[in-house]
C-alpha cells in the first residue's frame, strides 16, 4: 500500500470519528492517541484539513470538525451511496 494511500485511508476515517463526535455533540473536541499525534502523516493530515477549514485545533493532537467539515463529510457520504446513472 502506497504512502497516499495510507494517508487517504486514514483520513477517512479520521473524518468518520470526528464525523459521529460531531453528531453526538459539535462543541466538543476529539483528543488524539498520543501515536497518531506523534505520527508526520497524521500531523499533516490535520493540517491540511485545518488549512481547508474542514476541523479545528484546540491545541495539538485535541481537534473537532466544522460545520463546514461536517457538511462535506456528508455531502460526500451521500454521493458515495447515490445510484449509479446506467449508460
Amino acid at each position: 500500500m502506497g504512502a497516499l494511500m495510507i494517508q487517504s485511508t486514514f483520513c477517512d476515517e479520521l473524518i468518520d470519528r470526528l464525523a459521529e463526535s460531531y453528531e453526538e455533540n459539535p462543541s466538543e473536541f476529539v483528543r488524539l492517541p498520543q501515536p497518531t499525534v506523534a505520527s508526520s502523516m497524521a500531523r499533516l493530515t490535520v493540517s491540511e484539513l485545518r488549512n481547508e477549514g474542514y476541523v479545528e485545533e484546540e491545541v495539538r493532537g485535541v481537534i473537532r470538525l466544522t460545520a463546514r467539515g461536517y457538511k462535506e463529510y456528508k455531502r460526500k457520504t451521500i454521493t458515495s451511496f447515490a445510484p449509479k446513472a446506467w449508460v
